[in-house]
This record gives C-alpha cells, structure tokens and sequence, in this order.
C-alpha cells in the first residue's frame, strides 16, 4: 500500500514537472509570434512620403517614415479597389471585394461576423485592439479592446467609444488634445498595459489627414514660407479625360470633380478661405498653397508621432520582434486634374502607400513591385501570424514577397470600383482594372440605387436635386509613357489590341470576384450598350 502511494506520489511529480516543461515550451512558441502594428492614415498618398518620390519629396514631410522604409520595405504598386473610407477599409479587414462583404458605400455597415482579420487572429492566440478611426458602423465587439472614434471624429479633444465603458454606442469617453497625439497615446498605453502572455495585434488609426484639415498649432510654422510645388495638371490638360469626366465640349467641366480651383460651381476649396470671385490659375495657386500646407502639417504630425511609437517600442525592447505596417485606407487627390478629395481611380487616389518593417524577415531598403490591392492585406497579417488565409477570403497573402522569393501565381491586374456616383464630391460611377502599364476604366455614371430609394437617402436633398446620370464613356492611359495620366488613348489605334485584351480581363475578374452588375439591371444595360463603344 505504501509503495503504492510513493509510485502515486512520483507519477504526480513527473506530471507536474512536464507540465512546466510544456508550458515553459508553450511560452517560447508562443513568443516566437510576431507583434503586429498595423498603423492606417485617413486619406494619406501615398506621394506625399518622401520615400515614395515625386514633386513633393524634399519637403521634409515624413523623415520618420523614410526612416522605416530604408529599413524595410516599401511596397510601390499597392492599391484599393474603391477608393472611400467604409468600403476599403471593410476590404481590409474581411480580405474580400464590397459585393461580397456588402460593403459598397458610406450607407453600408460591416456586419459584426465579417471582422474576419481580428477573429482568424484570436484563434492563433492574439490579442486584438483597433485604436482611432474605425468607420464601420457597428460595434468592433470582435476586438479584444477598442477605442475608436464615433464616426469621422473630431480633430481636437475627440471623443471615443471605449470598450468596458458600457453599452455601444454610449460608451463615450473624453479626451483632450489634438486627435493624432490622443490615439497614439492611447495606443501606447494599451501596449504597456496588455496581457505580455500572448502577441498583440494592434490597428492604429488616424484621423489625420482626413479634410478639412486641422493640424496641431505646433505645425503652423512649418512650410510657411515655402512655395508648394504644383501639379502641371492643375491648369492644362486638353487630352485628358472624356465626356463621362468632361462633359460634351467640356460642358459639365463646372460640375463633375470638387475643385482646388473657383472651377467647380458648388464646391471648390477656394471659396471656403478666399472672398473674392477668382477663376482660373490664380484661383488654383492660391487654394492650392492652402491646402496642402494645411494637409501636409497633419502628415508631419503623423510622421512624428509614428517616430514616438517606434521610440517606445525601442525602450520597451519589443521593436525587435514587432512588425510594423503602415498605409493608409486609399490615396488623395493632390491638386491632380485640379481634383480634391479620393473616389477616382486616378493614380494618386487609388494608389495607397504601403510600408513594412520586419528584421527578422525583411532585408533592409528592399523596394517590391508587386501588384498588390487592400483585400491581400488581411490574407498576409494571417500567414504572418503563423496562420493560413481562409479560404472565403478573396486575396491572396504575398508573404513569399516580404521573404524574398517569388509568388508562385499572381494577379495581372487589379480590380476597382467607386459606386456612389455624383455624391458628396460629384465624382461619377466607374469601374475598371489597372495593369502593370495600363489603365482601363469605363464611367456608367448612374447610382446603383433605384430612384425612388435612392431618394430616401439624405444626399437626395443636399446635392443641388443635380444627382444627375452622366455620359457613359471610355478612358485608356499608358502609364509606362503616361504616368500622370494626362492623354485618354482609348481611341487611339496604336491601343486597340491592348484596349480589348484588358476589356477580356475586366469582364473575367468581375465574374471571378462578384463583382457583376446581375442585380442592378439599370446599369448593366448601360454596361451592355457602351462596352463596344
């Protein structure tokens, strides 16, 4: 009997020990998981980062974005496939296009099942929390944390739905400052103070440099005396574009497209900060110094807050096995075409900046051409997580890239689409795909929405009763000769072949992707009338 009760007593030593053993091991697994930051800017293109070139490069705008590039790696042909908060960020985080996730607007909420990033991370063994802007309706109950922003929020002493502060929506909770340093002090603090058992997924977003923009009073010096260089585009581009942008013999140029410029009748920024009736190029410099030195000072304040991230993170010592990602939810339209705001799928809209630094995995200063769009993001996070992309997710992870090696298969061209059509920035409806050199893009121009719906909605009331169909036509531009998109070759015959190969590729990727128009009837009769035009 005693015996007995020794071997007992052994066998209980010998399950304890390896019980510590495991776990002991379970820990150093668990610890090889990479953090993750995953930091996103509101309206943030992507040539408005040094390290991205271009006219506005020597400014000293982001030094510690550029920093974070040298030593990582920058991505240069990153794109989202609609062009406005709600939808891409809903293709961020289900790693699916807007016909399939049901997100096809502003009007349109992410269903609370579709947080797939944070949900496909919580079984891996994350933790998860989204701090800033979230921009999806409902509540972002998936996260193991959250403080986000109501809505767009506020520039200056912003409030936030917190988590753990009661019942959304009325989970409010105040703060004091400018928006940029709040949600990095606040995503700080959530670092300090998270559950060091386990890696840490963390969505960092800004409000900044969303319009109008308010920038912390500490920038008001910075670029004050420096003349913005200026987009050629913004005075003289007799072939750019087409009667779906243009308008007849240019005759709908006052109406289509928000302006920099006094161009646009209803809104162009000129107006809002200048009382005089200037026209023209005087219009356009004016407004145009306006905006982007305003614009620029939150990019600075974002720059320089990232650097106090990255600086925390050195103290803390857990830089060296943290990835950090940053983008932005879609490019912005700097003075472009004399264009304001994003939606178009114009380069500098629907390109996003997209950098990534990783040690362990990335050589430094790597530069990827890769075509890539914002339903891979979440697909690459997962299988840098540790796991595998769902299979109902629609984009494809390009880990094999950030290891330096060659994906095995990969899209050609990539998908877009803007829905709205006339609202809030009077761009129209389009679609199309972009190829390494090439760019396709067919403008519908009607609301998806039958009339009588779409007239419930509040834009019915607000947009002049001028939600008007526009014409239905064709842009092609060679971005390899035609970078800055200033010369429509749609109906150039050197094209032609070209032009019917990338039509072959659009009509096979909205099939592919559910992208179709088979319950909107409307529009696909219109799509079906113009598509050999």
């Amino acid at each position: 009997m005693v015996s007995n009760i020794n071997l007992i007593k052994k066998l209980l030593t010998v399950i304890v020990f390896l019980s510590v053993i495991f776990s002991v091991i379970g820990v150093k697994a668990q610890s090889k998981q990479p953090n993750i930051i995953y930091i996103m800017s509101d309206d943030h293109a992507s040539h408005a980062i040094g390290a991205y070139g271009g006219r506005l490069e020597n400014l000293n705008m982001t030094p510690k974005l550029d920093k974070l590039a040298s030593e990582g790696m920058l991505f240069k042909n990153v794109f989202c496939n609609n062009s406005i908060c709600t939808p891409s960020r809903a293709s961020i985080i289900t790693g699916q296009y807007p016909q399939t996730n049901n997100v096809l607007d502003l009007d349109h909420k992410l269903d609370t099942e579709k947080q797939f990033l944070p949900i496909e991370l919580k079984k891996l063994g994350y933790k998860t929390a989204v701090i800033g802007k979230w921009h999806l309706k409902n509540e972002p109950v998936n996260f193991d944390y959250y403080k986000t922003l109501p809505s767009q929020g506020k520039y200056f002493n912003p409030t936030f739905n917190e988590k753990g502060k009661g019942n959304w929506p009325k989970n409010i909770v105040k703060s004091a400052g400018h928006s940029s340093d709040v949600i990095t002090n606040s995503a700080i603090e959530y670092i300090k103070n998270r559950d060091k058992s386990k890696p840490f997924f963390l969505m960092h977003h800004f409000k900044a440099p969303h319009g109008y923009f308010e920038y912390a009073p500490r920038y008001e010096n910075y670029l004050a005396n420096t003349e913005i260089p200026e987009p050629a585009s913004m005075y003289y581009q007799p072939n750019w574009g087409s009667e779906g942008t243009r308008g007849k013999n240019d005759s709908l140029r006052n109406y289509i497209g928000t302006s920099i410029s006094g161009r646009h009748k209803y809104s162009n920024y000129y107006k809002h900060f200048f009382n005089d009736s200037l026209n023209g190029p005087k219009s356009a410099h004016l407004s145009y110094q306006r905006y982007m030195k305003d614009y620029l000072r939150c990019v600075k304040g974002i720059d320089d807050n990232i650097g106090r991230l990255i600086d925390f993170l050195k103290k803390e010592n857990l830089l060296e096995n943290t990835i950090i990602i940053y983008t932005s939810d879609q490019g912005m339209m700097l003075g472009e075409h004399d264009f304001q705001d994003k939606r178009w799928m114009y380069e500098e809209s629907m390109r996003m900046p997209f950098i990534m630094y990783y040690p362990k995995m990335i050589k430094a200063g790597t530069i990827s051409e890769l075509l890539i769009n914002n339903t891979d993001f979440a697909p690459t996070i997962i299988e840098l997580a540790g796991g595998k992309t769902p299979k109902y997710m629609q984009g494809h992870s390009f880990i094999n890239t950030i290891k330096g090696k060659t994906e095995k298969k990969w899209r050609t061209a990539t998908y877009y689409r803007y829905w709205m059509h006339i609202v809030h920035h009077y761009v129209p409806a389009h679609f199309g795909v972009r190829s390494k050199d090439y760019k396709l893009m067919f403008f519908y121009g009607k609301h998806y929405l039958p009339e009588e719906e779409h007239k419930k909605h509040y834009w019915a009331k607000t947009y002049h009763g001028e939600e008007k169909e526009t014409p239905h036509t064709w842009e092609f531009y060679d971005l390899k000769n035609d970078p800055q998109e200033t010369h429509n070759r749609y109906n150039d015959p050197a094209y032609q072949k070209i032009i019917a190969e990338l039509k072959e590729e659009l009509k096979k990727q909205r099939k592919e992707l559910n992208e179709t128009d088979k319950d909107y009837p409307k529009i696909e009769a219109i799509v079906e009338k113009h598509w050999n035009d």
